[in-house]
């Protein structure tokens, strides 16, 4: 959880452009989003294959340049 105490002399902008910097930070969002709909197990392991190959075609690209 994030939490943003108002400085001394500080204005409510300023404030909530502290609160935003800390939840992109904090990686709230990226969680929020991802927990945003139901993902069953059969596509996270399929989500999951999917990036390896793609980290693996790159990686062979990046040998052979």
């Amino acid at each position: 959880m994030v939490f943003v105490k108002l400085r001394e002399g500080e204005g409510l902008e300023e404030a909530l452009r502290r609160f935003k910097r800390e939840c992109e930070r904090n990686g709230v969002l990226k969680e929020f989003k991802r927990r945003e709909h139901y993902v069953s197990p059969a596509v996270k392991r399929k989500l999951k294959a999917a990036e390896a190959r793609r980290k693996q075609r790159r990686a062979k690209r990046r040998r052979t340049v």
